[in-house]
């Protein structure tokens, strides 16, 4: 079986592929694959198929990093079990050590990525990775937030002007402030996701900006958000959440992916959302070929 570098013209049938492989995000299968084939520019990537267009695997590393990941691996239900998985793997980890790379990870490569490792349900995945040696290292989630449920802020919005702090939505014009102050706080991946993001709110303070919300990088999630610590205590945050929310509802939305979550207790007790997705991040170290 011939693995080969993905071309223009294989878009299509690979988005067809990612379609019947990813049964648990049929809808959203092709649009993933565009997204990780538009990487931010100091990405090293490369899309590998087989030479059946059957089975087709996104790999990239970050410049500095000495690891590599394997952002997507998908194979059509009718060609499993012949080998197809594991010759993409075997011919994407043959990639990064020509990169350098000392370890292959099956995890998220922030900022743009398809989830943050395997979901637990695509078992076949798991297996594969495992039989290949690779090593469980970790365990990410996101949470589904219900949309149709009360979202206001009204009250919140009056209570934090009383203290000095204005929420609004991100036009064209904050955008590059905003991702600014988020690069300061948080690092270049979660300014990138930012400036990508359908929609923006921010609260602010004195004239200076001490808190963001972000969503739709991809249509159904949010993130990444933050408020900065002198700034924690108020209930930016939940605020700032809400908006995003709500503009999801507005967009037609009846349920929100909170992406690669950190503080459950804040998103269970701000708007009842609960972990759903569950992610086992692998690695294994790379040797010589």
């Amino acid at each position: 079986m011939r693995i080969r570098e993905m071309t223009a013209a294989d878009a299509v049938a690979v988005g067809q592929v990612a379609r019947a492989a990813l049964t648990l995000d049929t809808r959203e299968a092709p649009l993933l694959v565009a997204r990780l084939l538009r990487p931010p520019r100091e990405r090293r990537w490369t899309a590998l198929v087989t030479d059946d267009l059957t089975g087709v695997l996104l790999a990239s590393m970050a410049q500095a990093a000495p690891h590599g990941h394997i952002d997507l691996l998908a194979v059509t239900p009718e060609a499993t079990g012949q080998g197809r998985g594991r010759a993409l793997v075997e011919a994407a980890e043959e990639w990064m050590r020509g990169l350098g790379a000392t370890e292959a990870r099956f995890a998220g490569n922030p900022p743009c990525y398809a989830w943050p490792g395997v979901d637990v349900r695509y078992t076949p995945a798991a297996c594969l990775a495992e039989r290949l040696g690779y090593e469980w290292y970790g365990t990410a989630w996101n949470m589904t937030a219900d949309l149709t449920g009360d979202l206001s802020v009204e009250i919140d919005l009056a209570r934090l002007d009383r203290v000095g702090v204005a929420v609004q939505k991100a036009t064209r014009k904050d955008i590059g402030a905003v991702a600014a102050f988020v690069e300061t706080h948080w690092g270049g991946d979660w300014a990138w996701e930012t400036e990508q993001a359908s929609g923006c709110h921010y609260a602010s303070r004195d004239g200076k900006i001490i808190g963001f919300a972000a969503w739709g990088t991809r249509p159904a999630w949010f993130g990444p958000t933050g408020v900065a610590e002198a700034a924690r205590g108020l209930g930016v945050g939940q605020v700032l959440l809400r908006r995003c929310l709500a503009e999801q509802r507005d967009s037609g939305l009846t349920e929100a992916q909170i992406s690669w979550v950190g503080p459950l207790r804040f998103y269970s007790r701000a708007v009842g959302a609960r972990a759903e997705r569950v992610f086992w991040l692998y690695r294994r170290k790379l040797g010589h070929s």
